[in-house]
């Protein structure tokens, strides 16, 4: 089960009390006071493994507590100090205040540890409140209280390329295709309903991770449909790749249009990006319509054909590749390419693999 957010309160092991005993032992006279110091209560930490993917493991749990100090002993021997609570999260996981919202941990780093709250401090024995005008203490210290915090735990995967696009527009099929995750995908709207990464391997040392959200449509940023919850999983990306697709009852510009304004009004960082375009499903019709839909596409948002093409790609359709900014309207000013491709006829599927790989090595 795909879980992304958690509400939990965190509690530090409370500080072990001071011991109040005295020396006794045979043929020693005057053995005064020998209570030990208590142990320190147990600290929580966070650590970040690859090993986990959500936060499902904190489903039905409201309370996470480290072990408390033991008591001191005689002898002056210190209590042991209490067993720390590491907490598990998946990479790309922010701890936030539960009132206030702020960020106080943001945990992206595999292996990270992170010491969130301090065990409570051990209690004093009651050897070392002996003095001259007291020579038989019998006080001694009781241990700290451990912090407690409430919490909320959101998990922000970390991806380097981004999908966005209606619902069945074949997001998932081209993840399927180009990497390691096998998501659900059916001739429906909103088959996908939590976000996948795929590992797109390039050759023994290149190699880049793909998210797939599910489907945004109009209104999203106002809580239609399910993606805009999943937004925030492709707000660490450094690359969105649109999906438009050709054979969808909404037009190209449409799609675009509603997507990028989605976007924007979910986050403004987020909108910035560098992308690219990819027209999907042109099995769909054959390549004059297609490239008639296409031409009309790129003169809507002033976007010239260019005839530089850097890679081999299907000679029967176009491949359109720009490096400079857009001429025309558009908030965005990073657009990289536009191309046409089919996951199920593999038109410019590797073509398009190598173009993303090469961007993100810029």
């Amino acid at each position: 089960m795909f879980i992304d957010n958690v509400n939990l309160k965190l509690c530090s092991g409370k500080g072990g009390a001071g011991a109040s005993s005295f020396r006794r032992e045979k043929f020693v006279i005057k053995g005064g006071p020998d209570g030990g110091d208590g142990g320190k209560g147990g600290n929580i930490n966070f650590v970040v493994s690859l090993s986990c993917h959500t936060l499902a493991n904190f489903r039905g749990l409201r309370t996470l507590k480290a072990k408390n100090g033991n008591p001191g002993e005689t002898r002056k021997k210190s209590g042991r100090m209490g067993e720390e609570l590491n907490i598990l999260v998946p990479p790309g996981t922010q701890v936030l205040d539960a009132e206030t919202k702020e960020v106080l941990l943001d945990l992206t780093e595999d292996d990270e540890k992170v010491k969130f709250l301090e065990g409570g401090k051990g209690g004093l024995g009651n050897w070392h409140f002996k003095k001259a005008t007291n020579q038989a203490p019998t006080y001694c210290q009781p241990g700290l209280k451990g912090e407690c915090r409430d919490v909320r735990l959101e998990l922000k995967l970390i991806a380097d390329v981004g999908l966005v696009g209606f619902p069945n527009v074949g997001k998932s099929t081209l993840i399927s295709r180009l990497s390691n995750a096998r998501p659900e995908i059916a001739n429906y709207e909103f088959t996908t309903l939590t976000p996948n990464l795929g590992v797109v391997d390039i050759d023994y040392l290149n190699s880049f991770v793909m998210a797939d959200i599910p489907g945004i449509i109009g209104g999203a940023s106002d809580g239609k449909g399910l993606g805009i919850q999943f937004l925030k999983h492709i707000e660490r990306t450094n690359f969105l790749l649109f999906m438009l697709d050709i054979a969808h009852y909404e037009t190209l510009l449409t799609q675009y249009e509603t997507l990028q304004n989605e976007v924007k009004r979910f986050s403004e960082k987020l909108s910035g990006s560098k992308f690219a375009i990819a027209i999907t499903r042109v099995d769909i019709f054959d390549n004059d319509i297609n490239n008639e839909k296409i031409e009309e596409f790129l003169t809507q948002i002033n976007l010239k054909n260019s005839t530089k093409n850097i890679y081999k790609f299907n000679e029967n359709l176009k491949y359109f590749y720009q490096e400079n900014e857009f001429e025309g309207q558009l908030d965005y000013s990073k657009s990289l390419f536009v191309t046409p491709i089919s996951s199920v006829t593999n038109v410019n599927i590797d073509p398009i693999k190598y173009a993303l790989n090469d961007y993100l090595r810029d």
